[in-house]
């Protein structure tokens, strides 16, 4: 069992109390995280906000910071991904792209170009819109990609010209306790400071009076509860939370040339991305081969600890969802749906499912109604494409969806009618740092990413000079 320090102020402080992290392939605590305190929470909001001060000041000295970082990054994968692997389950593989991921994210925020906005310049007076930092920004990052999810937050903040108080979910602290202490001796003390601790820190996080920014990734009734938090001080906030993404197959795709890629935007990282495939609705005269298909690639798949070699699924990230998945599928199965592939968890230790397709199964029921977020997957039959289009709209999330078949311009249209952030098609979980992420509905407030993820860090202030 091992022991993190914290990073605070770009200074390590070993903290007095710890919790423990488990790793989900065994089951077991295998290291301790540090607690942080209130105390320990003041510092770091102190010393962001006393940093703020010279950040703000050089863009150009923001922006070769924030490449450092990404260089530190590519340069300590093979450090990292172990750590990753370990407290959140994915495979070596998966863990080390993320690590590069966050590194080109980071990159991606160092080179982008924000365009003066003139909106005036004659006789009269010279008129410019200009984007002012706000100040110290509260992050709170979830736990299936701890690492990546960050940089979502960190490199527009960072560019925009605050400084960031970053909590990882308690789930998942190690590796981003090690981001900080990566990063301590690239960027200057107090522009970014990591503090690990429960739910308790996160609501201590959000109500702090020093944050005029909170971005928080995670579960809709911890977002609204942001969201209430941050409305007495008049906060602002980037909410990006749960989906339940539909994918509509069209009745002139072939099931044989989509599964494959239908299968892995739904069981990426087991499953457990926001944005993933939550259910698959598929017309009549497709569906026995649609459902055979996906289940032929589920029963194809190696699960396993992360750490060994060509396992391709980890297990479920922590035991509440692991739970949850069961309990979902179990429910589905209860009221007639069949387990085309898997339908239970795996004997052993650890917190492993069996990749699961489940058929003859509807709307009204839980899993396709709710959020499963791990590897269970409803194909759901329809006869109609209008009514296929109501029932992935009828759903209060709205992050992403997508329409699959040979007809690009009927499949565009019909994408065009759904109610998300992103509408893909013949593709799903088409994620890049250009491309502004966000949701309808309860999925979300504002969008990451992107010259709109930088804005979002900012306000707008009218800089007007007299001319005469």
């Amino acid at each position: 069992m091992s022991d993190f320090t914290m990073t605070i102020a770009g200074a390590g402080v070993t903290a007095p109390q710890t919790f423990g992290v488990v790793n989900p392939a065994t089951g077991a605590e295998h290291a301790q995280a540090p607690d942080c305190s209130p105390e320990q929470l003041e510092a770091a909001m102190s010393s962001a906000a006393e940093a703020f001060t010279e950040w703000r000041k050089d863009e150009q000295a923001r922006r070769k910071a924030l490449l450092a970082a990404a260089d530190a990054l590519f340069a300590s994968a093979g450090d990292l991904a172990p750590v990753l692997t370990a407290e959140q389950g994915k495979s070596l593989q998966d863990a080390t792209m993320e690590v590069m991921g966050t590194g080109v994210w980071l990159k991606y925020f160092a080179e982008l170009e924000l365009p003066r906005e003139i909106v005036q310049d004659d006789a009269n007076a010279f008129v410019e819109v200009v984007r002012r930092p706000m100040g110290v920004v509260a992050a709170i990052a979830p736990w299936n990609y701890p690492l990546l999810l960050a940089a979502w937050k960190l490199g527009p903040a960072l560019l925009a010209g605050n400084t960031v108080v970053l909590k990882p979910s308690p789930y998942t602290p190690l590796a981003t306790l090690k981001l900080g202490e990566l990063l301590r001796g690239v960027l200057p003390p107090g522009v970014f400071n990591v503090i690990s601790g429960g739910d308790a820190l996160g609501a201590q996080m959000t109500a702090h009076p020093v944050p005029r920014k909170i971005s928080f990734t995670g579960s809709v009734p911890t977002g609204k509860k942001v969201a209430a938090a941050a409305a007495p001080d008049l906060k602002r906030v980037t909410l990006e939370l749960g989906g339940n993404d539909a994918a509509i197959v069209l009745e002139d795709a072939d099931p044989a040339k989509v599964a494959d890629r239908l299968f892995g935007a739904a069981f990426m990282n087991n499953g457990q991305v926001c944005s993933a495939i939550k259910r698959v609705y598929v017309p009549d005269a497709l569906y026995g081969d649609m459902v055979e298909a996906l289940a032929a690639k589920a029963r194809s798949v190696k699960v396993g600890n992360g750490m060994d070699e060509g396992v391709e699924y980890g297990p479920i990230q922590n035991k509440p969802q692991f739970e949850r998945v069961s309990e979902l599928v179990a429910d589905a199965l209860s009221h007639g749906a069949k387990a085309a592939a898997g339908g239970k968890p795996i004997d052993g230790p650890g917190y492993f499912f069996q990749p699961t397709i489940l058929a003859d199964i509807s709307d009204g029921t839980r899993i396709v109604d709710e959020e499963q977020f791990g590897p269970a997957l409803p194909v759901v039959r329809y006869s109609d494409v209008e009514d296929a289009v109501a029932r992935a709209n009828g759903t209060p999330f709205g992050l992403g969806g997508s329409v699959w078949g040979t007809d690009l311009d009927r499949a565009a249209e019909v994408a065009g009618r759904l109610e998300c952030g992103s509408a893909w098609v013949n593709t799903h979980l088409a994620l890049a740092p250009n491309l502004p992420f966000g949701g309808f509905k309860w999925s979300g407030i504002g969008v990451e990413n992107g010259p709109w993820g930088v804005y979002g860090f900012t306000e707008v202030q009218v800089v007007y000079r007299a001319k005469g």
